[in-house]
């Protein structure tokens, strides 16, 4: 009987890593809705294009709607579109490509197989992986000093050379993320990341009430997202409330560490994953006056950004890559325990008109540079100004990141 359902066992095993390999070497092709002009080839993620009709674009990360979006727009200048997943390590081009999209590997293999002519594009959604990859080592052996523990590295990446073998490439960080590319020499573009969700303007919220009240918002990557670092600062600070909205439960060595933080400090409220979208969350927005993310390497600060849109005040470091000035928010400086906890008392004395105009100016900086109407047509026209100097490429001058307006 043990050695039946071994067998059945390691047969769903292997079905299951035959279907992922399978899945990985999927090309989606997508035709415009005229005479096609050539082709282009999008290496990133498939999801989004294999949602059956009337499925929702998931919102658990910006990047499935933005990849619709750039597909988008290379049919509506009228190219075919191949999209491949990033991770597809058996693809090589069979058709000219008259430009290449790349977020991490395909790049570096096929470009012997490209033509001279084809534009090839780095679309950078992280900071540069050895500055990412470093910068989490060090945050964890900084956690390793300050508590005799060693937690695994949940966000390590393979560095690639994808920028290297690119002509240029679309950033959507800000000056933080722009900066860890600028070794290459090559054009820079920004591109301001989207929000997946946007949320009224909080007019009517009591910030009487919650000053105190402050919300970690992250995906995984605890230590990555600073958020030990945070567990430690209102543990010492027991009239500050922290809310913490994200996936704990995925790493247990973390969860082993700070259990008596994340679950037995009265004024830690440890809530798990929740849905942008749902009035759990938005309730949890309403009652918060800030968010805070010390991260160590981001490429573009979209949980950030998507509190912003419901008027949150930004409490981060330079590293979360999003564009922070004194009449909304606090840059850290180190990233310390103390420093973050003097920010925190700091903003939380500030009079209630204050906190008021913060929040509204926050929320006006979202809604002006973050949402996908931004995205499309920032897009697009990066996409008709890099087409229209790739015959002189050899000479392209660095151009200038894009300005975001003020709040």
């Amino acid at each position: 009987m043990n050695l039946i359902k071994s067998l059945t066992s390691n047969i769903t095993v292997l079905a299951g890593k035959i279907q992922g390999r399978m899945e990985r070497q999927r090309i989606v092709s997508l035709q415009p809705n005229r005479p096609a002009v050539g082709n282009v080839l999008i290496s990133y993620i498939l999801k989004p294009f294999l949602l059956k009709p009337g499925e929702p674009i998931p919102t658990s990360h910006t990047h499935y709607w933005e990849c619709l979006q750039m597909a988008k727009t290379f049919l509506e200048m009228g190219y075919c579109v191949d999209v491949i997943r990033f991770d597809n390590d058996v693809f090589l081009p069979r058709k000219d490509y008259a430009f290449f999209i790349e977020t991490r590997w395909n790049l570096q293999r096929s470009a012997p197989y490209l033509s001279k002519d084809c534009i090839k594009i780095f679309h950078a959604d992280t900071a540069h992986l050895l500055f990412h990859n470093a910068a989490e080592a060090n945050r964890i052996l900084a956690l390793q000093q300050r508590r005799g523990v060693t937690l695994m590295p949940r966000r390590f990446e393979a560095p690639n050379k994808a920028i290297e073998h690119a002509d240029c490439a679309i950033v959507l960080g800000n000056e933080f993320t722009l900066s860890t590319y600028r070794y290459t020499q090559k054009p820079l573009y920004r591109v301001p990341i989207s929000s997946q969700v946007t949320y009224p303007c909080p007019e009517e919220k009591d910030f009487e009430a919650c000053r105190k009240h402050f919300l970690w918002f992250g995906s995984g990557g605890l230590v990555h997202k600073g958020l030990d670092l945070l567990l430690d600062a209102f543990a010492q600070m027991p009239d500050y409330h922290l809310t913490i909205c994200g996936p704990i439960n995925k790493e247990e060595d973390f969860v082993k560490e700070f259990y008596k933080e994340l679950y037995q400090t009265p004024n830690i409220h440890t809530v798990g994953w929740v849905d942008l979208d749902s009035q759990n969350f938005i309730n949890i927005l309403n009652s918060c006056i800030g968010i805070v993310y010390p991260s160590c390497s981001e490429g573009g600060g979209g949980c950030v950004i998507n509190c912003m849109h419901a008027g949150l005040i930004p409490l981060v470091s330079y590293e979360a890559s999003v564009d922070v000035s004194d009449d909304y928010g606090v840059i850290f400086k180190e990233c310390s325990i103390e420093e973050i906890k003097s920010s925190i008392q700091m903003i939380s004395s500030l009079p209630a008109q204050k906190l008021k105009q913060m929040a509204r100016n926050s929320w006006e900086f979202a809604r002006a540079n973050h949402t996908r109407e931004r995205f499309a047509q920032v897009y697009k026209n990066t996409i008709d100004t890099i087409q229209k100097s790739h015959s002189h490429k050899a000479n392209l001058a660095v151009p200038e990141p894009a300005l975001l307006a003020k709040g």
